[in-house]
């Protein structure tokens, strides 16, 4: 019989990231593009891919969830973009969502994200 998998939870993922350096958060800027601190980088949409998108809900209040998005810059780089919804939510609204749309998806293995 197969063993059940263990499910990963956002502060694993994250961990995951930052060991292998590319724990790059994109925020939403005060100009409607997303922004990198750490690379100093300012994108626009077609700047960006979704490479693997993670959904999460709190075990004990399904109004604590979040996405996580890993994307993959025009060079490259690995960063990611957290959306939570529910009680906690605090995304950027309308200008957040609008810019996530535009984005492709090219949905990878996670192993190949981690190497």
């Amino acid at each position: 019989m197969e063993q059940p998998v263990e499910m990963n939870t956002l502060s694993q993922i994250l961990e995951k990231l930052r060991l292998k350096g590319k724990d790059n958060e994109i925020r939403m800027s005060d100009h409607g593009k997303m922004q990198s601190a750490s690379l100093n980088k300012i994108y626009k949409p077609e700047d960006l891919t979704i490479v693997k998108t993670y959904r999460f809900e709190g075990m004990s209040d399904p109004a604590d969830s979040s996405v996580l998005y890993l994307v993959e810059d025009k060079d490259g780089d690995i960063g990611y973009m957290l959306d939570a919804y529910g009680t906690y939510s605090d995304n950027d609204g309308p200008a957040f969502d609008d810019f996530l749309k535009k984005l492709p998806v090219a949905d990878r293995d996670e192993q190949e994200l981690f190497s």
